[in-house]
């Protein structure tokens, strides 16, 4: 994707909805973002492979590849894994916004919505990616390695792939080895209070964090009644 002179990045809507599209489009075109659109999951897949949006608005309930289906297989493509995700969904339920989180999806807006909100997500999502792009920055905490530039993690040299949220929670936490912080520190310093965020959200992206680490979670403690302290 091609971006325009003074463009505010890339945004591929994915909905089978058009007039949501063409509402989220006028919306984010106000605001300087180049839009591309697809009304299906297969084809919306194609696109954000190819030609690698800076975001991708989501819906959840699409005909034949759903947007779950969709976030997963981005997730597990190291073209697209990087590629922050906002999934939308007529669902309010708790259970499907974990369901959504866990699939690696960044922030989760719920319908009918505002489009300020949304706009104000994308670019809360936005930031927080673009606060990736620091000077180089290398963690490594027994056989864990943390590069902030390159935005990899590797345990016992072996790769670990993680989602931009899991990542910034993980560089977090490893760069205060022994301290104790809390749920709300995690929400504030490394995920930032624009962000869908809440407690139980937390709790969800620790708990892939330990999955993908394998032996190396038991790094990540649980404090109970506080929160979470990395063993230093």
């Amino acid at each position: 994707m091609t971006q325009t002179l003074n463009s505010r990045g890339t945004i591929l809507v994915i909905d089978d909805e058009r007039d949501l599209i063409e509402l989220v489009r006028y919306n984010l075109d106000k605001e300087g973002f180049d839009v591309f659109a697809a009304s299906d999951g297969t084809s919306g897949l194609e696109i954000a492979t190819k030609h690698k949006p800076d975001l991708v608005v989501l819906d959840l309930m699409m005909p034949g590849m759903d947007g779950l289906e969709v976030c997963r297989r981005m997730r597990a493509d190291d073209r697209t894994r990087r590629i922050p995700v906002i999934m939308l969904t007529a669902k309010a339920g708790e259970t499907d916004r974990i369901v959504g989180l866990e699939m690696g999806a960044d922030d989760y807006v719920t319908k009918p919505f505002s489009p300020r909100e949304l706009v104000a997500r994308v670019k809360a999502v936005l930031r927080r990616t673009s606060d990736q792009q620091e000077p180089a920055e290398l963690i490594r905490r027994g056989e864990l390695a943390i590069d902030a530039k390159r935005h990899e993690v590797t345990y016992a040299g072996q790769p670990v792939a993680l989602t931009a949220t899991e990542f910034r929670i993980l560089r977090f936490l490893a760069s205060r080895p022994g301290r104790v912080v809390s749920r709300e520190d995690i929400i504030d310093s490394a995920l930032g209070r624009e962000a869908a965020i809440f407690d139980r959200t937390i709790d969800v992206h620790v708990t892939a964090l330990r999955k993908k680490l394998g032996s190396g979670g038991v790094q990540i403690e649980t404090v109970r009644g506080f929160g979470y302290k990395f063993r230093d």
